[in-house]
């Protein structure tokens, strides 16, 4: 990396922190809370107005349902939060749904349950960062209509804040989760006594609107299938609650309790600001519309829908504009850093895949800021493309978006039932065992209730989008099935078995030579310091003036390594090396054959495009070819030690320069110095 190329990523990134700094990076539950629930808390900005949107599509008389839908989702809410403050007590090692399902359900349910948190955390991204665009639009027009790039530089933002580290960004984002709680609580708090305690009327600017059906009208089937639609929309407020029990060991110590305890918290929360937006909703008589243009009568002309958290804040803060706009800025912010929460959910879950053979192993690894940099860049990518396909669409997006949750919310409860089983089989103590049932039950209504949601949505979504999710569940299960089959079979192919480890019965070296200058003879006195069973030069011709001039030199130089000359009527290099290597090969096959490459280290870019590349086509085919060592042999050129003279200390993690290689294809001819030939140091014991 260059030292701008470094300065850069200081100046992003930060300086790199050493391994034993882990344990400071822990947080507590203040700072906790943000970075893992900032997704669950931040969905009560859009799981109302969906649940409004959806029952739209029968008239203004389905509103009438939304207290019935609000309270659904709620008890919902109440019983995931509750069932997963004991998995947090059962497998605090952060594996959390995943984990569950494979120790009490098998590899495959531990595997499905995977595939529908990568999904639904990409999803979280996606949908957060669109329904941010939504809500900044309502203030600044220009977003509204360019949506997609706001969305897309959003994400850039927060991956460049992530990869400072976990504590960093929680501490950055602490600040505006908090600000939105209490902007949302106060706007549901000062709304309910303006009306109830003061008598004032406060309606929305669309409440006078009137608000047409979809078609014909609702009535039995249809109508019930809309309501569960409408609840399978609102359950949207359930996503989140998973990431806490993977993120349970960035928890300070005791990291169980604290992890419960910020559950507690983020499940009190939600269900408050949930429950105060709906029945403010209710009582301003707002109204939001899935297809606005063809559903709304008796609007202005350019009468623009704002969302339903903008059109609360507008009727409660009507003569206090600071309150309005304090409130809007704060749920665009939010729903922001909503996306927070699969950022520290994704690289984790991702990491421990990878530990168990299921991701590529770079995921496994934390970056300089110890946080999970591959993970992150991943994620980040995923949703882009998420952003972009679906143009930051909210309602698009949202029917993909529950599928992912409650399947992981499901086979993890069942789990956690199979896992009280297993305890209660060996345990005893009668206050124990009683606990256990306790926990057992509390799991058991848990699986039960997130299984119906899960059929619901199903049913009610399937043809609406949500059969990407399944497809894309699917891909991710297949494609992390492959890997772990490869990473198998290369383990399994690399096992040691008792004739490995014999010594070859010669070691044929030869040098790779084009002109007799002074990298040729540094590999050659390198070669022959290694003591090779036999050592020869190979040139090959592709020009006669050429070989023998290197022949002639040779020869007045007496150097102690014979030079072969390879022909080449089609001037090439790599197939006549690769044929004289195999020659050897087939000859003699339980020798070795070590290849010595001269090659130039060069200090500036445009160094590496002017000189010749022929060495690294070589390497790459001998790789290929068993029994084959290569040995590159580098040369500093003055441009490399100035360039080392000027650049500070190599920080650590940052990548070295490579070499630039040296064969004969491009390469002028070098006079050789008078210099005496090199030669072989002291002899080894």
């Amino acid at each position: 990396m260059s030292k701008l190329g470094i300065a850069a990523k200081r100046i992003l990134v930060g300086r790199p922190q050493r391994s034993d700094r882990l344990s400071h990076t822990l947080l507590p539950k203040r700072i906790a809370l943000p970075v893992f629930a900032s997704d669950a808390m931040s969905s009560v900005a859009y799981a109302p107005e969906e649940i409004f949107l959806t029952l739209s599509a029968a008239g203004l008389a389905a509103y009438t349902f939304s207290p019935w839908v609000g309270l659904a989702v709620v008890v919902v809410l109440l019983t995931v939060v509750t069932s997963y403050r004991q998995n947090v007590q059962a497998y605090p090692s952060g594996g959390g749904d995943y984990e569950v399902a494979t120790v009490n359900l098998g590899r495959r349910a531990g595997l499905t349950v995977a595939s529908a948190l990568l999904v639904d955390y990409t999803l979280t991204v996606a949908v957060s960062i669109s329904a941010a665009a939504a809500n900044v639009g309502a203030l600044i027009p220009f977003v509204a209509e360019n949506k997609v790039p706001f969305a897309v530089l959003a994400i850039l933002l927060l991956t460049a804040v992530n990869l400072r580290g976990v504590k960093e960004s929680g501490i950055a984002f602490a600040i505006p989760t908090y600000a939105f709680i209490a902007g949302v609580a106060t706007m549901i708090i000062w709304g309910f006594t303006r009306v109830f305690v003061f008598g004032d009327e406060v309606r929305a600017a669309s409440a006078d609107l009137e608000l047409l059906a979809e078609g014909d009208s609702f009535t039995g089937l249809a109508l019930a299938l809309l309501v569960l639609r409408s609840f399978t929309q609102g359950c949207a407020a359930l996503t989140g609650v998973e990431a806490i029990s993977n993120g349970v060991p960035a928890f300070e110590k005791p990291k169980s309790r604290n992890a419960a305890t910020t559950l507690l918290l983020l499940g009190s929360i939600s269900v408050v600001m949930f429950s105060g937006l709906i029945a403010l909703a209710l009582v301003t008589e707002a109204k939001i519309a899935e297809f606005p243009d063809t559903q709304i009568v008796g609007a202005p002309e350019g009468y623009v829908q704002q969302t339903l958290v903008a059109q609360l804040a507008d009727a409660v803060f009507d003569t206090f504009r600071p309150g309005f706009f304090f409130v809007v800025v704060v749920t665009a912010l939010i729903l922001v850093l909503a996306a927070n929460t699969a950022y520290n959910g994704f690289p984790v879950l991702g990491s421990i895949l990878a530990q168990d053979r299921y991701l590529p192993r770079q995921l496994h690894t934390r970056g300089d800021r110890l946080a999970f940099s591959n993970g992150i860049m991943v994620l980040a990518g995923i949703a882009i493309v998420l952003v972009i396909g679906f143009q930051a669409e909210v309602t698009r997006l949202i029917a993909l978006y529950t599928v992912g949750v409650f399947t992981s919310f499901t086979l993890s409860q069942s789990g956690m039932l199979r896992h009280w089983n297993r305890l209660l089989a060996t345990e005893t103590d009668r206050g124990a065992r009683s606990r256990m049932r306790r926990a057992q039950a509390i799991n058991g209504f848990g699986a039960v209730m997130t299984g119906v949601v899960l059929v619901i949505v199903l049913i009610t979504k399937f043809t609406r989008g949500a059969w990407i999710a399944i497809a894309a569940m699917a891909v991710f299960y297949v494609l992390m099935k492959a890997i772990q089959r490869h990473y198998d079979r290369v383990a399994q192919e690399l096992v040691a078995g008792d004739v490995d480890g014999v010594l070859p019965s010669r070691n044929h070296a030869i040098v790779l030579v084009s002109t007799l200058h002074k990298p040729a003879l540094r590999a050659l006195a390198y070669a022959r310091a290694t003591r090779p069973d036999v050592l020869e030069a190979v040139t090959v011709n592709v020009d006669d003036a050429d070989t023998k001039r290197l022949m002639r030199d040779w020869s007045t130089r007496k150097l102690p390594v014979p030079l072969k000359v390879v022909e080449s009527p089609y001037r090439e290099i790599t197939k006549p090396v690769l044929d004289y290597v195999r020659r050897i090969r087939s000859d003699n096959p339980r020798d070795v054959v070590t290849v010595f490459i001269p090659e130039y280290v060069v200090g500036r870019w445009w160094e590496h495009i002017l000189h010749n590349q022929s060495a690294l086509r070589l390497k790459g085919r001998l790789l290929f070819q068993p029994g084959v060592m290569v040995t590159s042999v580098p040369w500093q050129l003055a441009s490399s030690e100035r360039l080392v003279a000027r650049r500070p200390e190599t920080p650590p993690g940052s990548s070295r320069r490579g070499y630039d290689v040296l064969l004969p294809e491009d390469d002028a001819p070098v006079t050789p110095s008078p210099s005496t030939p090199a030669t072989p140091g002291p002899r080894r014991p």
